[in-house]
């Protein structure tokens, strides 16, 4: 199975979704290289940046479930290294 490189970068508009996100990135920990998280009080609003390596269908599930969070959005940036190492991650 190929992994791939990318960032999935997170809008948090309703602080009540932090708990459910949070358990989301938890559920998915073994693909996450990192996260990095702003929050951005003037604008009410939460940053955050998820660096993963898995499966292009893991990347596309995890955002997906976040940005169906109410008061979330996600999108994925893929990058164009990919591993063809399947023990590269779980």
């Amino acid at each position: 199975m190929e992994s791939r490189v990318a960032v999935i970068g997170i809008i948090v508009e309703n602080g009540e979704s932090a708990g459910p996100l949070n358990q989301i990135l938890h559920d998915y920990a073994p693909w996450i290289i990192g996260r990095m998280g702003i929050p951005y009080p003037r604008r009410r609003v939460n940053v955050i940046s998820v660096a993963v390596d898995a499966p292009q269908d893991v990347i596309s599930a995890l955002s997906g479930k976040i940005g169906r969070l109410p008061g979330v959005s996600a999108k994925a940036a893929y990058s164009n290294v990919i591993s063809k190492d399947p023990s590269a991650r779980p």
